[in-house]
């Protein structure tokens, strides 16, 4: 059987039992980095055999993957926060998996958005979800399409990109847009701030941005 398992998004406590059951009872643990999620079992006092599966390999990986998976090796899935297959790592294998008729199931957990969305502020009874927009190609004509979206946007950003983009928001939605910025959720230093997008953009010109950002855009009225 596959089994994906969230894993914390920050803060280590927010694990639930059932995943750590799966950990120890898998036999092989394939994650994105081995050293991050090694990190993880080492403070559970979990040890397993970890792989690497990410985003560079896993097409190459897929077919070893799946045979053993026919041999009933036990696989626990898991990516270096969150749910797998969430802007990480996982449709590939579960789709092979299915066409092989092998069991998958995934665990309830941590995923990064859902908080950023409940505590933003904005409308979360209907939303769209589009993880990391592209970074070139095909940018330009996504920001056009949501920018017509009526259902409240849901995007994944990192800190590097985050003013480019918020500058790109009110070039398509207008600067008075409403915007909501989460960034290190669940750690010390978590940080919401909900405005219009130009004030939003303005704030965050003047810090130095770290961690992984959730940023939820309210759609148009």
């Amino acid at each position: 059987m596959l089994t994906l398992v969230p894993t914390p998004i920050g803060n280590l406590e927010d694990i639930t039992l059932r995943a750590l059951r799966t950990l120890k009872e898998a036999d092989l643990i394939l994650c994105e980095d081995t050293r991050t999620s090694g990190f993880l079992l080492k403070h559970y006092d979990i040890s397993k055999p970890l792989q690497s599966y990410h985003a560079h390999n896993e097409h190459k990986m897929l077919e070893n993957i799946i045979t053993k998976l026919k041999e009933n090796v036990q696989i626990a899935l898991i990516s270096d926060a969150g749910t797998p297959a969430i802007s990480d790592p996982g449709f590939l294998i579960v789709r092979e998996a299915l066409k092989n008729d092998i069991k998958v199931e995934c665990l309830p957990g941590a995923t990064a958005f859902v908080p950023a969305l409940v505590k933003s502020g904005l409308p979360s009874d209907s939303f769209v979800f589009e993880g990391f927009l592209p970074v070139k190609k095909g940018r330009q004509t996504m920001f056009k399409k949501l920018a017509e979206e009526t259902r409240t946007i849901v995007l994944y950003e990192s800190p590097y990109r985050l003013v480019k983009t918020l500058e790109e928001v009110i070039v398509y939605f207008g600067p008075d847009r409403m915007v909501s910025v989460s960034r290190e959720l669940t750690k010390k230093f978590e940080e919401t701030y909900t405005n219009t997008v130009q004030n939003v953009a303005e704030y965050f010109k003047s810090k130095v941005i770290k961690g992984e950002i959730v940023m939820i855009i309210a759609g148009k009225c």
